[in-house]
């Protein structure tokens, strides 16, 4: 098979895959919206770099910095704080910074919310959409569903709530990771990625939750001893596909939240981004719901069976 027939043999896929999640959401009942790619406000967490553009317009138009949206999470929510129900977006997101053979600055996500499931409930549909997409090219990927601590005792001997530092650092000294400026959940997801996530098995869809309530993102916490976050995160093979959360509707402690994300912007030298006021306004009002976002070039990646995440898009990046 040539190059060239590979190659279109991706785009193809991605066709085919993009007609079965609209099936699989249209048999469900959930529907679809498409919410604006600029926005007046940007992602504050600082493991996450946003594009940057300016509107040059009448100035009555509004904010004239404009940020690429690196999710559509925030006009999503404000969509479900107006009553809209059930509802997912398949498209286009950007993230500065991130290009490789396995990411692409610009990719595509889905993401969709359910109104009045739990994180638990919302795994089990995200396990279902991932089986159909292999199954579709004959390829079966079977579940397996465990807790944080549970992996984390399992493969490493290690409590990931009590455990030392020193205990965190111990098994990744032979990667050579500078140890500076970094904290506890840091070499909790070094743990993660170094070690756990490359032994997960090809074919199987790993789902993980209970994520300690310092990792808690946009989620819920659940008080308890130790406080878990109400999070999932679902691998196929050793890549991680999805992120999901029991979505936190409190808007006073997501502020605090977004606060604490630029403070740390602040630490780290990287420019502060402005809040999503209007989805503040809104949270209040937005339903207890669960949502949860997929990278779609991931799924591509596994429903192809390669590594390049090149295979799967019409141009990557350096060739845009």
């Amino acid at each position: 098979m040539s190059a060239r027939t590979e190659h279109h043999r991706g785009l193809r896929l991605r066709a085919q895959l993009y007609a079965g999640i609209r099936d699989f959401f249209r048999e469900r009942g959930v529907l679809e919206v498409e919410t604006p790619v600029l926005s007046a406000a940007g992602n504050t967490d600082p493991n996450i770099e946003s594009f940057r553009t300016r509107f040059h317009g009448h100035v009555d138009a509004g904010e004239a910095v404009r940020y690429l949206r690196t999710s559509p999470e925030f006009p999503l929510k404000r969509l479900l704080a107006e009553g809209l129900g059930d509802c997912y977006e398949l498209g286009r997101v950007f993230r500065d910074g991130e290009a490789g053979g396995r990411h692409n600055p610009e990719f595509t996500m889905l993401e969709w919310y359910r109104v009045g499931w739990d994180e638990r409930r919302l795994a089990e549909e995200v396990v279902a959409l991932v089986r159909v997409a292999m199954a579709s090219v004959d390829r079966i990927a079977e579940p397996r569903i465990t807790t944080y601590v549970e992996l984390f005792r399992e493969q490493l001997g290690l409590d990931p709530h009590v455990a030392e530092i020193e205990s965190l650092r111990a098994p990744l000294r032979n990667f050579g990771i500078d140890p500076e400026g970094l904290g506890r959940d840091d070499w909790l997801d070094l743990l993660m990625t170094h070690l756990l996530q490359p032994a997960f098995p090809t074919d199987r869809i790993t789902v993980v939750h209970d994520y300690p309530a310092s990792q808690c993102a946009l989620a819920r916490v659940r008080q308890g001893s130790p406080a878990v976050a109400e999070r999932f995160e679902v691998y196929l093979g050793p890549y991680e596909l999805a992120n999901g959360y029991h979505e936190l509707n409190d808007a006073d402690e997501q502020r605090m939240r977004h606060e604490r994300d630029n403070a740390v912007r602040r630490e780290r030298g990287l420019a502060e981004v402005p809040l999503d006021e209007p989805l503040l306004d809104a949270l209040g009002n937005m339903p207890d719901c669960a949502g949860v976002a997929l990278g779609v070039d991931r799924l591509l990646m596994c429903m192809l069976g390669t590594d390049a995440i090149a295979d799967v898009l019409a141009f990557p990046f350096r060739k845009a």
